[in-house]
C-alpha cells in the first residue's frame, strides 16, 4: 500500500504541458512519448513496430548503430551489442541497414505531415573516428545519409544552434541526434590537429591539411559561400608526415609537400578535386631532403616551393612543372626568400585563413578557420544532427548542447537540466517512479503500452 501511494503521489506531482495537435507549446517544455532500444520492438521489451510506435504517439525513437561492414555494405547496421542483436524484424525492415530503417520513419513522416517533430536518435555503439574516409563511413557519410534520406523533412542542427522553437514551428520535422560513444560525438563537433595549411582557388574551393602529431597526414575540403563562411565537405587521411602545404589550381588540380615523421625527407603527392569535394590522391614520391615546405602555384601547371635546410637557416627553392599526376621539379638553389605563409591564402578580395586555437571547452589544437568575413569558426563536420550531452560527459560536450541525457533514475541531473531549460532524456523510463517533477521531455521507456506510462505521458505532444 506505502508503495501505491508513493507513485501516485509522484505522478500527481508531475506537471504536464497543454500536448494536444492544436495546442502550441515550447519545444523545451513539451513531454514527449518516446521508446528505449526502439528497434527491438517486443525481442526485448515490449514495444512493437516502428510504425507501430509512430502510430500511437511516440516522437522518439532510438537506433543503436553499427559501423561493422560499412565497407561492404556502404552502410551502417543496427543491432545491440553487435549488428542484428535484439532486432526485431516484425513490421520493421528485413535488413539491418540504418538506411531501411531511417525510410520508415521518413515515410511515416510524409504521410503524417502534421506530427510533432519526430527525433531519431542514433546511438553510437562504435567509435566512428577510426573511419579514416567517407568511403570508409566517416561522420561525412553518415550525414549525407541522413540528408539523402530525409531531405527537406531534415530539422538541421546548425540551423538551430541555440534553443529550438516551439512545436507547432516544427510540426512535419525529423531530427536526427548524436548519442553514443564519446569520441565521436566529440569529433563530430570539432576537430583537433596541428600545422596546418590553407589553399583556396579561384573558384571558391578550399583545401586544408595538417598533420595529426602523430604522424598521420589529414586533409578538410570545403566552398566559400555567399555569407564568407566554409561549408567543409570531406575529410580524410591521406599519408603519413608533417607539416604539410598546398596548393590549388582553379580546375581542381592540387599539389601537397610534407615532411616525413621520422626523417628529414620532402615528399609530394598530386590530388584531384572533385565536384563533391572528394580528393583522389596520386602516390608520394620524394623530391628532396629538409624541413617546413611551403609552396604555390605561379601559372596554370607550374609551381615554386621553398623549404628550409634540415641542417641550419639557410631556404632553398625548387620550380616545378605538373605532368600528369607527376611534378618535374628543376632549379634547386639557395634563396633569401621567405618560406610562403602556408597558413593563409587569397584571390581577389576573399580570403581563409587557419590555426589552432581553443573555442570555449575545446583545446589548444582545435583547427579553426578565418575568412575576410568571419573569425574563429571551427574546421569541422556539417552540423546536421544534433550531438547529446549525457551525465558525465566532457565541458566539450556540454558546451552549446540542447539536448541532455542520463539514465531515468538520475533525477537531480534530470531535474537540475529541465530548470536550465534543456531538453532531456531520461532512458531506461520503466517505472512510475522514475517521474520527476518536471518529468524528463522524453521519458524513453521500454513499455510505452502500460497504464502507468499512459497515464504519466496523456499530455504527451503528438
Amino acid at each position: 500500500m506505502r508503495r501505491l501511494l508513493a507513485v501516485t503521489t509522484v505522478l500527481a506531482s508531475v506537471v504536464l504541458p497543454v500536448g494536444s495537435a492544436s495546442a502550441d507549446v515550447p519545444f523545451a517544455s513539451a513531454i514527449f512519448k518516446a521508446t528505449h532500444n526502439s528497434y527491438s520492438g517486443d525481442v526485448d521489451g515490449t514495444k512493437h513496430s516502428i510504425p507501430y510506435q509512430l502510430d500511437h504517439g511516440v516522437r522518439f525513437v532510438e537506433l543503436d548503430v553499427h559501423d561493422n561492414g560499412y565497407d561492404t555494405n556502404r552502410d551502417y547496421a543496427i543491432g545491440h551489442s553487435s549488428p542484428g542483436d535484439l532486432v526485431d524484424h516484425n513490421g520493421n525492415p528485413a535488413a539491418n541497414t540504418l538506411r531501411d530503417w531511417l525510410g520508415v520513419v521518413n515515410g511515416w513522416s510524409a504521410a503524417h505531415t502534421t506530427h510533432a517533430p519526430i527525433v531519431v536518435m542514433l546511438d553510437l555503439k562504435d567509435d566512428l573516428t577510426d573511419n579514416q574516409s567517407f568511403a570508409a563511413g566517416n561522420m561525412t557519410a553518415l550525414n549525407k545519409e541522413l540528408t539523402d534520406v530525409f531531405g527537406p523533412r531534415l530539422l538541421l542542427a546548425k540551423d538551430y544552434p541555440g534553443a529550438l522553437p516551439s512545436v507547432d514551428t516544427l510540426r512535419g520535422r525529423v531530427l536526427v541526434l548524436l548519442s553514443g560513444d564519446g569520441g565521436s560525438r566529440t569529433e563530430y563537433k570539432r576537430d583537433v590537429g596541428y600545422n596546418p595549411a590553407v589553399a583556396l582557388n579561384g573558384r571558391g574551393q578550399i583545401v586544408e591539411v595538417h598533420d595529426s602529431g602523430g604522424g598521420g597526414l589529414w586533409y578538410w575540403t570545403g566552398t566559400y559561400g555567399a555569407d564568407g563562411r566554409v561549408t567543409w565537405l570531406r575529410h580524410g587521411k591521406y599519408d603519413n608526415g608533417q607539416t604539410p602545404a598546398v596548393a590549388l589550381s582553379d580546375n581542381g588540380t592540387l599539389v601537397e609537400v610534407h615532411q616525413s615523421q621520422s626523417l628529414s625527407t620532402l615528399w609530394y603527392h598530386v590530388g584531384h578535386l572533385d565536384s563533391n569535394g572528394e580528393i583522389t590522391w596520386s602516390a608520394s614520391h620524394q623530391y628532396d631532403n629538409g624541413v617546413l615546405p611551403t609552396l604555390v602555384f605561379t601559372g596554370a601547371n607550374t609551381l615554386r616551393e621553398v623549404h628550409k635546410s634540415q641542417s641550419n637557416s639557410q631556404n632553398w627553392t625548387w620550380n616545378g612543372t605538373l605532368n600528369g599526376d607527376t611534378v618535374s621539379w628543376t632549379g634547386n638553389a639557395k634563396t633569401s626568400d621567405p618560406r610562403y605563409n602556408k597558413a593563409f591564402a587569397a584571390r581577389g578580395s576573399t580570403s581563409v585563413s587557419v590555426w589552432t586555437g581553443a573555442d570555449g571547452a575545446t583545446s589548444a589544437q582545435t583547427l579553426r578557420y578565418s575568412t575576410d568575413r568571419v573569425f574563429g569558426d571551427r574546421i569541422r563536420y556539417q552540423q546536421t544532427a544534433f550531438d547529446e550531452f549525457q551525465d558525465g560527459d566532457s565541458a566539450e560536450l556540454q558546451q552549446g548542447a540542447v539536448f541532455y541525457a542520463a539514465p531515468a533514475t538520475d533525477s537531480s541531473f534530470i531535474v537540475s537540466a529541465r530548470q536550465s531549460g534543456k531538453i532531456v532524456r531520461g532512458w531506461d523510463f520503466d517505472s512510475a517512479s522514475d517521474a520527476t517533477n518536471p518529468l524528463a521531455n522524453y521519458p524513453a521507456t521500454n513499455q510505452p503500452w502500460t497504464s502507468w506510462y499512459a497515464s504519466l505521458t496523456s499530455g504527451a505532444v503528438q
